[in-house]
Order: structure tokens, then sequence, then C-alpha cells
């Protein structure tokens, strides 16, 4: 189902909406100005050169969107723009699967913003857009993240070396993820509730 048939999805002041062409300056700005919050961990190319050319970014995650192969939204607080969250590399058949990545702005950390968007997000993946399983890949440095998927209780499923190209290296990431049958009363209800199973997404000691 295309973004462009459904309602933004929304709760409290934290919505997603599918990226616009007119987001990019905004988000361009915002890029910028959090480069030392989120340069740790944003992908490179390996021998590539970074480009800020979010017009150009915006026009693929539209076209991957346009062929079944991803959902670009943005993160609004308030009505404010707060930061970009994917469902890529889509696979339909009989895997159904797809992976969340994103980025909040420094000044909306805090606010659970990420947590319920990426809620938000699979809710929507499970219910709306016909897939069965969502994978979300974490640095093990990254806790901020690793308490996203620990509130929402991603299941850990196991250490992916040398799996992502981030701030020029090859980085090791933990893998989580969750399945239709894991959450039948949605993401974000389980969440809310209390209902989160206790240690589901953490990581197992070392040794």
């Amino acid at each position: 189902m295309p973004l462009e048939s459904i309602d933004q999805l929304q709760h409290g002041p934290v919505g997603l909406r599918l990226i616009r062409g007119r987001d990019a300056r905004i988000l361009q700005r915002e890029l910028l100005s959090n480069r030392a919050w989120l340069r740790p961990w944003e992908a490179t190319i390996p021998g590539g050169v970074t480009s800020f050319d979010m017009r150009v970014s915006i026009r693929r995650l539209l076209q991957q969107h346009r062929e079944g192969a991803g959902y670009p939204f943005v993160m609004e607080y308030d009505g404010e723009i707060a930061g970009q969250l994917n469902i890529w590399g889509v696979a339909r058949g009989s895997l159904c699967s797809a992976t969340i990545g994103y980025w909040v702005s420094e000044r909306f950390a805090g606010r659970g913003i990420t947590p319920t968007s990426v809620a938000l997000a699979t809710d929507a993946a499970f219910d709306l857009f016909g897939l069965h399983r969502m994978e979300i890949c974490i640095r093990p440095e990254n806790h901020a993240s690793l308490r996203v998927v620990e509130k929402l209780g991603f299941r850990y499923e196991g250490l992916r070396r040398r799996f992502i190209h981030i701030d020029g290296e090859w980085r090791d990431h933990h893998a989580f993820a969750l399945v239709k049958e894991d959450v039948p009363e949605g993401v974000l209800a389980r969440w809310l509730a209390g209902r989160v199973p206790p240690g589901a997404g953490a990581v197992p000691a070392a040794g």
C-alpha cells in the first residue's frame, strides 16, 4: 500500500508522514547543524565522498517507494520536522521483511520521538504494508538506539560483524527483530501498556 493512500501516522505530538521534495531544505539544514551528533552513526561509502544533497536523496527514496522497495518518512514533533525514518530493503514473496533506519536531531532528543516513531512504523508495516518481519541493526556503541529496541521489545538475534560502513569504517552491528506474531496487540499498544517482556531486547553478556 503506498503511503499516499493512508493518513499520517500519529501518536500524541509524534507523527510520521511520507517525505516530500520540499522537505529537502529543512532536512539538509538539520543534518548540517547536527554533524557532531550524527556522524558516528551515519552510513558512508568506502572510498566515497559524503554528500549532503538532500534533494537527490529524497528523489532516490521516493523512487524506491514507487518501486515498492521502501517507505520513507519524516518524523515530526508538534508538526515540526525532527528527523527521518526509513523502512528499507523491503522483500516480498516468502520473506515479507524489511529494515528500519532513522536519525533524530539532537534538539529533539529525549522526547520519546524515536521509540514512538519506530513503534508506529512497525505497526504500519505489519497492519498496512503487508510485512511480517521488521529488523533493526544497531552499533554496539549506540546506547540510545539500544534503549529504543529494549523499550519496544525487539528480540536480539545476534552480532553481524563488520556489517555496514559507518563513519568511514566497517562496523559491527547487533541485529534485533520482531515478527507480526510477537505483537498481536501492536508494538505501540504493548509498550504503552507496559507489557513488553522483560529483557526482550537485551544483548547477552559476552563470554
